[in-house]
C-alpha cells in the first residue's frame, strides 16, 4: 500500500499531539527572563497547573491547519498524569484517509507512543484484514523526538505547556476576554528554539514532523485561564502550523488502551520508508 499522503494525515495529529506538549520545564527554566507582573503571571499559572494536573483528563475540541486555511477538527479526550493518551475523532475526508476508511468519521487513539487508526481492513499488505493501523511516533518525531513523550514523566501533557508560559523569553498578559461563553485572561508565551527543551528534536528535527511545519524556529502559545484556575483554550503556532484546543470538560474520561495486536498492522517501517524518499 503506497502511502501517498502520509504528511498530511499523519501531520494533523502529530501536530495536535504536540499541541499539548511544549516543551518540558526542566528544559524551559534557563529561559525566564524579567517581564512586567511576571510574580503575578507565575502565581495564576502555577495554580492553574496544580489543578490541571490533578483533574488528569478532559473532553476537548481541536482544530489543526497544516498551513492551508482548511482546519481540520478533532474531537475526543486527552487524559495524562500516567502518560499522554488520545481517544479522539475527526473527519476522514478531510484527514485525507478516504482509502482507508470508508466512514465520514475516523477513530485516532494514542497510547504508549504510538498511532492508532481505525481503518477498513485492506485486501492485501500490513492491514490485510485488519482493524488498526498503527504507526509508532518515532516514525513522525524521529527516534531522539518520541522519547520525550514516552513514560508517565507527565511532559507529554497541558500541564507542561502550562508551565512554559512560566519559563518563556516572552511572556504577556494579554487582559481579559471571552471564550466559549466563559470569562478568561489570556496569556502568550513565545519559546526560541534553544529553549524547548527535550521536545526540540520533535519539533525541529530531521523527521515527517519538520516537514509539515516547515521547521520551527520558535513556538508562540496561547492560553486562555477562567476563573476556576483552569485552562480554556491552548493556541499553538509551530511553524506553519496552527492548532488550538478547547477543554469543554475535565476528568472523568474513561481509559485509552491499545487495540489488541492481532487486530493491528504496523505501518511504522512503511512511514519511516516513505520519508526516506521524499528526502
Amino acid at each position: 500500500m503506497k502511502l501517498k499522503h502520509t504528511a498530511a494525515w499523519v501531520g494533523i495529529t502529530a501536530a495536535a499531539t504536540l499541541a499539548v506538549s511544549a516543551c518540558g520545564a526542566d528544559g524551559a527554566k534557563t529561559a525566564a527572563k524579567a517581564v512586567d507582573n511576571a510574580d503575578k503571571i507565575m502565581a495564576v499559572l502555577s495554580r492553574a497547573t496544580d489543578r490541571t494536573e490533578q483533574l488528569g483528563s478532559a473532553q476537548v475540541k481541536i482544530s489543526t491547519d497544516l498551513g492551508t486555511g482548511t482546519p481540520v477538527t478533532m474531537d475526543g479526550t486527552y487524559s495524562w498524569g500516567d502518560g499522554l493518551a488520545i481517544d479522539a475523532e475527526m473527519d476522514t475526508a478531510a484527514a485525507q484517509m478516504q482509502r482507508l476508511q470508508d466512514s465520514p468519521k475516523i477513530r485516532m487513539l494514542f497510547v504508549d507512543g504510538a498511532y492508532y487508526y481505525d481503518v477498513d481492513p485492506q485486501p492485501s499488505g500490513p492491514l490485510k484484514g485488519k482493524e488498526w493501523m498503527k504507526i509508532d511516533s518515532s516514525a513522525i518525531f524521529g527516534d531522539k523526538g518520541s522519547q520525550a513523550f514516552s513514560g508517565s514523566s507527565g511532559s507529554g501533557n497541558p500541564v507542561a505547556s502550562m508551565r512554559v508560559l512560566k519559563y518563556a523569553n516572552d511572556v504577556k498578559d494579554l487582559g481579559r476576554a471571552t471564550v466559549g461563553g466563559r470569562s478568561t485572561t489570556h496569556y502568550r508565551a513565545v519559546v526560541d528554539k534553544a529553549h524547548m527543551g527535550k521536545f526540540k528534536d520533535a519539533y525541529t528535527g530531521d523527521n515527517l514532523m519538520r516537514s509539515v511545519t516547515g521547521g520551527a524556529d520558535s513556538l508562540t502559545m496561547d492560553i486562555w485561564v477562567d476563573s476556576k484556575d483552569l485552562p480554556v483554550r491552548l493556541e499553538e503556532q509551530i511553524g506553519t502550523v496552527e492548532v488550538t484546543m478547547d477543554f469543554q470538560k475535565f476528568g472523568a474520561t474513561a481509559p485509552v488502551k491499545a487495540p489488541p495486536a492481532a487486530q493491528t498492522g504496523d505501518l511504522t517501517d512503511q512511514v519511516k520508508k516513505a520519508q526516506e524518499q521524499q528526502g
